[in-house]
């Protein structure tokens, strides 16, 4: 059911639990928990839709650090390409009073903003020409308020992991070290496409955690600086979304 812990995904949490101590793996647990009850609903009124768990967690903690109690949940549609279809069912969901929509840009702005102004169009919202900086919000008279965020930043291109990279702390002494690993690969030994270098980039900074963990928990341990820029302006659109 969309906002439940999988329980293989609630292995990971109490897994990194048990390296963050007792008390540590029950405020993971219940803080997620308690934020997804209302996912358990049949259909939760504020809903945010994104690609994947990492999309997930991130937001969950994001939002738990800036304590503004907004009353939404978060549904993992799995994919880009599952994401944009469900679209026009969400919004024309009774009962719903916002929708947000969190997608990656990967490659190109335009083309991402045209697919998910596509889907708002046959649900009867007109989307303006073009995203807005600080993410974009649209009331319609008798609809649903609808938000988009075009990960990372509505106007560069990219996924979570540039937005990610934008709250390691200024002066952290292991990013460049985690960026010059990745960049010392010689790229016929790269696994990784030569657009995902920062993906890549962000996963070494994060294994050399003392604590490795997903980006989620990241955010949750403290590893993060939840007040730069990118986050606080997230933060905001989340605020003029649900609050």
């Amino acid at each position: 059911m969309a906002g439940e812990i999988p329980n293989g995904e609630r292995s990971a949490h109490r897994a990194a639990g048990r390296r963050l101590g007792v008390r540590d793996e029950h405020a993971v647990l219940t803080t997620a928990e308690e934020f997804q009850e209302k996912a358990r609903a049949a259909e939760p009124p504020r809903v945010l839709l994104v690609e994947g768990k990492d999309d997930k967690h991130v937001a969950i903690q994001l939002s738990l650090s800036s304590q503004d109690n907004l009353d939404f949940c978060v549904i993992d549609k799995g994919s880009k390409p599952e994401l944009l279809p469900s679209i026009p069912s969400e919004i024309n969901t009774e009962g719903r009073v916002s929708v947000g929509i969190l997608v990656d840009v990967d490659d190109d702005v335009q083309s991402t903003w045209q697919a998910v102004a596509d889907k708002l169009r046959s649900a009867g919202v007109q989307p303006p020409a073009c995203p807005a900086r600080g993410g974009t919000i649209i009331d319609v008279e008798g609809r649903p308020r609808v938000g988009i965020w075009l990960m990372p930043d509505n106007e560069s291109h990219g996924e979570l992991e540039d937005f990610f990279a934008g709250m390691i702390p200024p002066g952290d002494p292991v990013w460049p070290l985690s960026e010059a690993y990745i960049e010392d690969i010689p790229e016929r030994h790269r696994k990784f496409a030569q657009g995902k270098i920062l993906r890549a980039k962000v996963h070494a900074w994060l294994a050399a955690r003392r604590r490795p963990r997903p980006m989620g928990l990241a955010i949750k341990a403290g590893d993060l600086d939840v007040n730069a820029a990118n986050s606080r302006e997230f933060l905001a659109w989340l605020r003029r979304l649900f609050g």
